[in-house]
């Protein structure tokens, strides 16, 4: 099992991602309102249709985001990469959640209740606009998982998915082939044969459940070129 004390994860979410690009002073009211919570393997922080809640910020570990239309199945489209905050929805909305979270291995997260939200808004006049901006880090994430998925053939289009996974840091990916290849909208065989050549060029090694990227700049540069067919 992990340590983490609530000191560290402090540390860590002052360092990255959207909370370390804010105010100090919202920065401390978010980090002083939060609590520290740890999640098993498959745990689910929150489910599509479940109540309003607050925010939570990924300090360790790796989580599954998971996504859809109203009266359709979640589909994994992402990883949360440590730095990330996500469930904003709620704050501006007042609407259940819209997408479900589900920890891949131990992780630990932050959590910001909606309750503490609303308090840190009614007595700082710009902390909506603080918050907001986490719905700028999402819609940046959509749009790249869009261009991901626009790709034709499916060996880039599995390539550029590969190298997206690498935000979750220098770790391997914690996902078996189909599990991947939802990811990627590829089949398991087509999985499979995309990992097959791109272990032999050397830019990644792979189990059945776990994929290490070797070299994430190849990957890249492959999926950008042009489609041959």
């Amino acid at each position: 099992m992990t340590r983490m004390s609530k000191a560290k994860a402090d540390r860590i979410l002052s360092g990255a991602g959207w909370l370390s690009e804010q105010p100090e002073a919202f920065r401390a009211e978010v980090l002083q309102r939060s609590k520290l919570l740890r999640y098993a393997p498959g745990d689910v922080v929150f489910r599509l249709g479940d109540p309003i809640g607050g925010i939570y910020g990924l300090v360790d570990g790796t989580v599954a985001a998971n996504i859809a239309p109203p009266m359709s199945i979640p589909r994994l489209i992402h990883l949360g990469a440590p730095g990330h905050w996500t469930g904003e929805g709620c704050f501006f909305t007042r609407h259940p959640r819209r997408g479900e979270l589900r920890a891949i291995v131990e992780t630990w997260m932050m959590h910001l209740p909606l309750e503490a939200m609303d308090q840190i808004a009614a007595l700082d006049p710009q902390a909506a606009r603080h918050f907001a901006q986490i719905l700028m880090v999402t819609f940046t994430t959509l749009v790249r998982v869009i261009h991901d998925l626009q790709k034709p053939e499916a060996t880039r289009r599995i390539a550029s998915v590969l190298n997206r996974a690498t935000w979750i840091g220098d770790r391997p990916i914690p996902l078996s082939q189909a599990e991947f290849g939802a990811m990627a909208n590829a089949s398991r065989k087509q999985v499979n044969a995309a990992l097959q050549c791109f272990a032999a060029e050397g830019w990644l090694t792979h189990t059945y459940r776990s994929i290490t990227i070797v070299n994430a700049e190849a990957l890249r540069l492959f999926a950008e070129k042009e489609d041959e067919s």
